[in-house]
């Protein structure tokens, strides 16, 4: 039985598709080359929008303000688009082809604005987050290919107990976050706050594995040829977390110093 922890790619979404693609089916090629294509949907709204608000060299401080409230828009909309074409996406799988190259530009917008945001306070940052992103992806890829880390039931059970629990608290956190209530320690950089983001960062790259393991056994099940674009959604989401986690551990370790 298949399962894995990303809420995008939940246990059964691959038989219970098999009968609605025709003769065609899903092939490891075929998703890998959407993920390629959906990487750089994104890559290119979020190098947009970046080109557009940073300028490298000094910035004054009215200049910082100006641009934090210039980005507001694009992290606030891409965010919620995103987020819109991400359910549409869930529910309406065979609708993949077009709704996850729209989640991936939304995604761009919301990454780019973001991202500047964190480079205007934290200098550097975002380069260190996207090398790190996206250097744990492929150790990770050619761990999980060369049979260095192999996916059992009791490892997909423990990162899916871990990302419950993780998802739980950032819920509670942000419901207590109306009331002005706010988890201590946790979202500070101090020992406990960066132990968490660790902790995370973590679950979020082994969300990865599960991810690979995913595609190659609905490949092999013989899903139909749109899931490919539906597995490769499912890869972009959790290299999003990946990269929002890295962003925020980063951060933390930027404070202590």
């Amino acid at each position: 039985m298949m399962r894995t922890s990303n809420p995008v790619l939940s246990e059964n979404v691959f038989a219970q598709t098999r009968a609605d693609g025709g003769s065609e089916t899903m092939s490891i090629q075929g998703t890998v080359n959407k993920s390629f294509f959906l990487l750089l949907l994104l890559a290119i709204s979020a190098g947009w929008v970046w080109n557009k608000f940073w300028q490298p060299g000094q910035i004054f401080e009215d200049q910082v303000m100006s641009a934090r409230a210039a980005l507001i828009p694009f992290v606030m909309g891409g965010a919620i688009v995103g987020f819109v074409f991400a359910l549409v996406t869930c529910f309406v799988k065979k609708w993949a082809a077009v709704t996850a190259p729209i989640y991936a530009i939304a995604q761009g917008f919301f990454l780019g604005g973001f991202s500047a945001l964190m480079e205007l306070t934290y200098p550097g940052i975002v380069v260190q987050a996207v090398g790190l992103t996206f250097g744990t992806l492929f150790s990770l890829l050619l761990a999980y290919k060369s049979g260095l880390i192999k996916v059992s039931q009791n490892f997909r059970l423990g990162v899916f107990a871990a990302t419950g629990a993780i998802a739980l608290f950032y819920l509670v956190s942000m419901i207590l976050g109306f009331f002005n209530i706010q988890v201590p320690m946790i979202h500070q950089s101090g020992p406990i706050g960066i132990g968490f983001s660790l902790f995370v960062v973590g679950i979020a790259a082994l969300n990865l594995v599960l991810d690979f393991d995913f595609i190659e056994q609905g490949a092999h099940s013989g899903a139909p040829k749109y899931m490919e674009w539906y597995g490769a959604f499912g890869l972009l989401v959790t290299l999003i977390w990946l990269y929002l986690e890295i962003l925020r551990l980063l951060a933390k370790l930027r404070d202590r110093r």
